[in-house]
């Protein structure tokens, strides 16, 4: 059994510059198909627009407020909000509320930089 708490993850920065605590990866434990993640935007912050040519994302929102967009379309987003963001999706979300917004990302497979690309 494996069992990793939030708070004893370092966060790091990704490739589309959100501040991300890995819970479960395949740095921490015997992950082969998916990961999953607290993402954190300060107040004002996104991540650059991107896509991931084979990970499939789910995003669940936990506090703050924000603005997704996927594919071109525009989405508020608030707590208790699921995404799906399909592989292949240009994406990009805002933290556009007074406080930061935190959000779960689950990935599969799980994410890597080297599956992030940009405009």
């Amino acid at each position: 059994m494996i069992v990793r708490k939030l708070q004893e993850q370092d966060p790091f920065q990704t490739a589309d510059g959100s501040t991300i605590r890995s819970i479960l990866d395949r740095s921490n434990a015997p992950v082969k198909n998916q990961s999953l993640a607290e993402a954190t935007l300060r107040s004002g912050g996104y991540t650059s627009r991107h896509y991931h040519r084979v990970s499939e994302e789910f995003y669940f929102i936990l506090a703050g407020k924000g603005t997704i967009e996927i594919n071109g379309e525009l989405r508020r987003v608030l707590p208790g909000d699921g995404i799906l963001i399909e592989a292949g999706a240009w994406h990009q979300i805002t933290a556009d509320g007074e406080e930061n917004l935190r959000f779960l990302c689950c990935c599969s497979p799980p994410y890597e930089d080297e599956d992030t690309f940009f405009v």
